[in-house]
């Protein structure tokens, strides 16, 4: 076949080949594996190339990214053919050709949200249907999930057939709550697995492709408009502005816009720069739209892109600096990551020395070497990243043991990815969950051992166990030197530690770990044996199923637990470090003595379970984990769910309260 410029080489068929296979590996390993295998920038790189290539040789090889565009369709969900093909966009981060494509036109300037396109269908003022954007062509119907989505209104004032396009996304604050919901739901379990999400996108994603809409009401989505498909009959002075002001008017949310001219456009683009840290929705640039319908329609579509739509990527600012040290840190999962360390370069107004590198294939990509030149950025103008090696030596040596063990590594793959990993399954940095759990709020309360801390803390060597953590003091010249701590932290971090060595035998029994074991069902145990914990460590199973909240299945993990002599002999070494005081018997009016309680589902009134379990016991109850005939009561906001503790509970009689209720009755409404 001929080319632009003559005969295509079989050189550039191979790389054309390579790019396609490289840049739809990387594709599948973030939207659908939820991990990267490229930066940002070196994605855009590649497929820019790519786009040259094609442009080049006129030849497009099947399954080329400039062609396919989203995730493929689920199985699991009904598939629907979308009208029209919802195509992506064309891009630049030249802020100037944003004035040249306007061609003296005035324009809309927005965020690109960066969630999951979703279209949604309105016959008759009511919400009729809702498919994902898919694979631009066919879209999964998600109907029932859309309708629990935040923001959503299931009824709009407008009788007419309207179709719109937006983005359904979940908040920065919102997917705190929810992580920091998981940990505490951990905690009171004594889970000590890995239970945060990774980040927004990959989670509502999730979330808003769920069979069971439930799951999808508990995830706090929300739902963005950014256009107006079709509308009947109405008329908007072919203006796509009074479009958005009429989809505000029915009662959705829209994407935040501003109107744009040539003359300004460049300035708004610095506006919206300057919200990018403060910003509490997920975004990966901006958006530009041409405000005249019927001018942007008849400019028509390439194979791919709208030609009424542009969108802005931000340009990254690239740094040239030395890479002074490779940081290898272990983590939970026993990954061992490299961490770059530079010369410190100003980024972005702010100064920046370090930057992942996520994994072994991306060390060898860069060949990166210690002294090497190597250029840096922000991706998204956020997050540190090593952008070129200008060097190129490949020198870096791979570490043979665990920087925080001292156990053999090993190389593996995983996703087409090489990562380094510790072979040791007792590595400190694999249970930095059960750290975690140990100094928290409702354990052992130790303020400012953030997870963070305890990661740095743990790879440095300084903690191998629970009694670790209360010898820090011995280490005060490492940890003052740490990145982000420093004189002041640590003092106040060592006296929080020697604070928390005055505790009780409940606070103990719940931050150890014991599967189940949270500090509600320590403190049942402690209030049985009178917190006699040597009582607790002797009683048979027996003993400790007829224990009211505990059950066969808890009394288990318990016996198990003391039957295991490495985590009795941690245990005596942190008793060792503490004083141990009987828990002082709650003041005020014990008006819920004798009263049992099962709590399930969200909570609202309060900030998590565990509050409202220390509200019940404040007032002499008990807070048991399972239905049973000694249940009185079972708490649910959901009061008319199907689940199987309604179920129970309603079998067996017991009321059923929701927060609301509670509160009532303890007089506190």
């Amino acid at each position: 076949m001929e080319s632009v410029s003559g005969k295509v080489s079989e050189a550039d068929r191979a790389r054309m080949k390579e790019l396609t296979q490289l840049l739809n590996r990387a594709s599948e390993a973030y939207y659908n594996k939820d991990t990267e295998i490229m930066s940002n920038l070196e994605y855009d790189r590649l497929y820019d190339e790519l786009s040259a290539l094609e442009a080049r040789t006129g030849i497009v090889l099947a399954g080329s990214p400039t062609v396919h565009v989203g995730y493929t369709a689920a199985d699991e969900l009904p598939k629907e053919r979308h009208e029209s093909p919802m195509l992506s966009l064309d891009k630049t981060k030249d802020r100037e050709a944003l004035a040249q494509w306007l061609g003296g036109h005035e324009g809309l300037l927005s965020w690109k949200l960066d969630g999951l396109t979703v279209v949604l269908t309105y016959e008759n003022g009511q919400l009729t249907k809702a498919v994902t954007r898919g694979n631009g062509e066919i879209g999964e119907v998600i109907t029932d999930n859309a309708k629990v989505f935040k923001n959503l209104p299931v009824h709009i004032p407008c009788k007419e057939t309207i179709i719109l396009r937006g983005e359904a996304l979940i908040r920065y604050s919102d997917f705190e709550k929810i992580n920091e919901e998981l940990e505490a739901e951990a905690a009171a379990t004594g889970d000590l697995t890995d239970v945060r999400y990774k980040n927004p996108r990959n989670l509502c994603s999730g979330s808003v492709r769920q069979l069971n809409n439930r799951i999808t009401a508990k995830r706090r989505v929300r739902f963005y408009a950014f256009s107006l498909v079709q509308a009947g009959n109405l008329s908007f002075d072919n203006s796509r502005q009074k479009q958005m002001e009429f989809l505000a008017r029915q009662g959705f949310e829209t994407v935040e816009y501003v109107r744009v001219t040539p003359d300004n456009v460049a300035e708004k683009v610095g506006e919206f720069e300057k919200k990018i840290s403060s910003s509490d929705l997920p975004s990966d640039g901006l958006v530009l739209t041409l405000d005249d319908i019927a001018y942007g329609e008849s400019l028509g579509t390439t194979a791919k892109f709208p030609r009424n739509s542009i969108a802005f990527k931000w340009a990254d600012e690239l740094m040239e600096t030395t890479l002074i040290d490779v940081e290898w840190s272990a983590s939970r999962t026993g990954l061992i990551n490299p961490i770059a360390v530079f010369e410190p370069v100003e980024l972005e107004g702010t100064t920046v020395r370090r930057a992942s590198v996520h994994n072994i294939s991306i060390v060898r990509d860069l060949k990166l070497g210690i002294g090497d030149r190597i250029t840096v950025y922000k991706a998204n103008m956020i997050i540190p990243q090593i952008a070129e090696n200008l060097t190129g030596s490949g020198s870096l040596r791979i570490p043979a043991r665990c920087p925080v063990c001292g156990k053999d590594t090993v190389i593996r793959r995983d996703n087409d990815t090489e990562v380094l990993v510790c072979t040791n399954p007792d590595c400190a940095a694999k249970k930095i969950k059960a750290f975690s759990l140990f100094v928290s709020r409702s354990a052992m309360n130790i303020d400012g051992l953030s997870e963070a801390t305890l990661e740095k803390l743990i790879a440095a060597g300084l903690i191998h166990n629970f009694a670790d953590i209360y010898r820090l003091g011995q280490h005060r010249d490492v940890i003052e030197n740490m990145e982000g701590l420093g004189r002041r932290s640590c003092d106040k971090l060592l006296e929080a530690i020697d604070r928390s060595r005055e505790t009780t035998p409940a606070r103990v029994l719940g931050a150890i770990g014991i599967p189940g074991i949270g500090i509600s069902g320590a403190r049942i145990l402690c209030s049985h044996f009178r917190d006699d914990l040597e009582e607790i460590r002797k009683a048979d199973e027996t003993t400790l199923s007829e224990v009211e909240g505990i059950g066969p299945v808890l009394a288990q993990n318990i016996r198990k637990f003391f039957d295991d002599a490495r985590l009795t002999a941690v245990l005596d070494d942190l008793l060792s470090e503490l004083h141990l005081q009987k828990e002082s018997a709650p003041a005020g009016p014990q008006i819920l003595a004798g009263k049992t309680f099962v709590i399930t589902g969200s909570v609202h009134r309060f900030a998590n379970r565990n509050e409202l379990k220390d509200k019940i016991m404040s007032l002499g109850g008990k807070a048991a984990g399972s239905v049973s005939s000694k249940t009185d009561y079972l708490i649910n906001n959901d009061v008319t769910s199907s689940s199987s503790k309604n179920k129970k509970a309603r079998e067996l009689g017991i009321p059923i309260l929701s927060e609301e209720d509670f509160l009532a009755m303890i007089g506190e409404e």
